[in-house]
């Protein structure tokens, strides 16, 4: 199995480190500091619905949007434990389309770097653009080209939880001008009847200098107001491994 779909199974144990509730805050905090409307809120790349559901939690009209069926198939099941109203649709970020203007649009957990080259981040930034209430926000983080040269790399990383064991590898290539790693997953978990099966999947990121995304930002219609080292509202430095952008639709 390949291209994101045994990782979607997986992906909530893999990444049982992050906490949505915090990360959640934190862009709430964001989105008071520049004056966003806390209304309707567009959780693009949503993935298993995490975040969506925090957000839901603080009052957001939330609609999540992901590529992944698979993804969305673990987050309506979240939903429906829940009972929050969200509303989930399936489509890709370069295809967009709202049935109508969206007041805050957040992107997290470096989404946008699985996109596949620089014209589809430019098409990403078009589309949420295109169904952006005018002033409204778009936030997001982005890994850095320094986490991709330097901590992503050629390392292979060990995940070794209770019911998952997982080899994650990267291969970069220090000529690609998108700093784009390449990565093999292989996941070795529990299948229905209790037996250790695995499972098989190919990933990529890419990065781009900070400039080079304010520049397609600019583009697509937005301001920057800010952008901010990971997690903070502190300024970037030369080894940021993250950055968060606030912009606004001008």
């Amino acid at each position: 199995m390949s291209g994101y779909h045994s990782f979607s199974y997986f992906y909530d144990q893999l990444t049982s480190n992050i906490s949505y509730k915090q990360r959640a805050e934190y862009f709430d905090m964001l989105i008071k500091k520049h004056n966003g409307i806390k209304n309707l809120l567009l959780d693009l790349a949503c993935g298993t619905g995490s975040l969506s559901e925090e957000f839901s939690r603080m009052g957001y009209d939330v609609i999540g949007v992901d590529a992944s069926e698979e993804m969305l198939n673990e987050a309506l099941d979240k939903k429906f434990d829940s009972g929050l109203n969200i509303q989930y649709l399936c489509q890709d970020m370069t295809q967009l389309d709202m049935f109508g203007t969206i007041d805050v649009t957040i992107c997290a957990l470096d989404s946008l770097n699985h996109l596949k080259n620089a014209d589809d981040v430019q098409i990403a930034f078009d589309k949420v653009s295109l169904f952006c209430e005018p002033d409204g926000l778009f936030i997001f983080d982005v890994n850095t080209p320094y986490k991709h040269k330097n901590v992503l790399a050629d390392n292979t990383f060990i995940y070794d939880l209770d019911d998952v064991f997982c080899v994650w590898q990267n291969s970069f290539n220090p000529q690609n001008e998108n700093y784009r790693v390449d990565i093999t997953l292989d996941i070795f978990g529990k299948n229905e009847i209790g037996l250790y099966q695995r499972y098989y999947d190919e990933l990529s990121e890419i990065a781009f200098e900070r400039s080079k995304i304010e520049e397609m930002l600019v583009k697509a219609g937005f301001s920057v107001e800010a952008v901010y080292d990971f997690d903070s509202i502190n300024p970037p430095t030369d080894n940021s491994e993250k950055l968060v952008f606030v912009a606004r639709k001008s």
